[in-house]
């Protein structure tokens, strides 16, 4: 793998922290401004949507430059949102920090899809793509837990100074080792906007909020749950948390290898599996063991899903995958933001903390037949072609090198 994947893991790896480590910091940032608990919770909301918004309007706005570039300055813009964090007299200006750092999190991710597609042969770029990644399932393991504390023990200030200095070392690396490629000549917007007219394309993205909504439906209430149901220790949310992460690793580095190997009988078996443990995860939250058990599963099983995933975007989006990469990041968060507030929504109608945990279960449901449901569309695309009677379907073609 070339050196320039380490210089996007870096990348993501503080993209992932700040993403997560404000989540154990709500507490001390409420207090420090003077606002409530839900208000501080802006701050998460805040940053979700500006991943949505932001990663169809960055990479819009990248057409005009190369790619490497354009991550330079989207490694300056999260610097920049961090510092201001870091800085920021009041809550509101502090919010202000958090979407601007938010607005480089889709399109860093989207774009760096692509060039670390490119950086490799193409039987190997699901693995490529899934090394960038381990970026951001190696910050839950470390970088927020170790946020966390240092907020908790120094200030959270400090922890977000810490995470703008992480954007400095990710952006040299960009500058020292992604290979500056031109940029692709005769790629226009409305090129990247006809990706959006393809049925796999969406159906890969309705595939990514539902699996990943699953996913999140029962991760948002872990808490809650782990500390009412399970019985574990207020303090110990975090090594749970920490367990999530070493899931999302192995999963992630599994579905890489995999993906280039066998795609969509990956996604039948992480998604299904993924359904049958959340909906498990109702009974395994009353026992402290089987409970840490189920959450490296979720974990694992919910990450393995996102290189090919993100692969099979690149792949139907012919010609033109910037913008659809980017979408896709962003429907993780729609993803997370829909389970989160259908998460609310039962366990505020009294169904029980674990209540979550079927509608995770209904979301992976979902999301597999919706896999099952593309795989028949490929089928048929393939059949009617000319000269194609009696083949079998194929993995579509990696797309050119940009």
């Amino acid at each position: 793998m070339p050196l320039a994947l380490l210089a996007l893991a870096i990348g993501a790896f503080g993209i992932g922290t700040t993403e997560f480590v404000i989540m154990g910091l709500l507490p001390e940032v409420a207090s420090d401004y003077g606002v409530s608990i839900p208000t501080a919770g802006f701050l998460v909301t805040g940053y979700a949507l500006g991943v949505m918004f932001g990663a169809p309007l960055m990479t819009v706005l990248g057409t005009k430059v190369s790619r490497k570039r354009m991550l330079m300055l989207l490694m300056g813009l999260f610097i920049v949102g961090n510092l201001l964090s870091a800085l920021a007299p009041a809550f509101s200006v502090m919010l202000v920090g958090r979407v601007v750092a938010s607005l480089a999190h889709g399109a860093f991710f989207g774009i760096g899809s692509v060039v670390a597609a490119d950086l490799v042969a193409p039987q190997k770029r699901a693995g490529a793509i899934a090394m960038m990644f381990t970026g951001l399932t190696v910050a839950n393991v470390v970088g927020v837990p170790l946020g966390t504390l240092v907020g908790q023990s120094v200030g959270w200030r400090v922890t977000f100074a810490l995470v703008a200095a992480l954007g400095v070392v990710g952006l040299a690396g960009v500058a020292k080792l992604v290979p500056d490629v031109p940029r692709a000549e005769g790629v226009r917007l409305r090129h990247e906007l006809a990706a959006f007219k393809n049925a796999q394309v969406l159906l890969a993205m309705a595939m990514t909020v539902l699996g990943f909504g699953g996913v999140f439906a029962a991760i948002t209430y872990i808490a809650p749950m782990m500390t009412h149901v399970a019985g574990f220790a207020d303090g110990s949310v975090t090594w749970l948390l920490v367990l999530f992460g070493l899931g999302m690793v192995g999963g992630n580095l599994v579905g890489g290898r995999f993906a280039d190997r066998a795609l969509m009988p990956l996604l039948y078996v992480s998604l299904g599996a993924l359904a049958v443990v959340l909906a498990l995860f109702t009974l395994t939250a009353h026992n402290k063991i089987a409970s840490a058990v189920t959450i490296v599963l979720i974990g694992a099983l919910g990450f393995a899903t996102v290189p090919p995933l993100q692969k099979r975007v690149l792949d139907h989006a012919h010609g033109a995958p910037t913008l659809a990469s980017a979408v896709n990041i962003g429907a993780f968060n729609l993803g997370n933001a829909l389970s989160a507030w259908l998460g609310g929504v039962v366990i505020a109608a009294g169904f029980g903390y674990t209540a979550p945990n079927w509608v995770g279960a209904v979301l992976a449901g979902a999301a597999l037949a919706l896999a099952f449901l593309s795989a028949a569309l490929e089928r048929r695309d393939v059949a009617s072609r000319p000269g194609s009677a009696g083949a079998a379907p194929a993995e579509p073609q990696a797309v050119a090198h940009h």
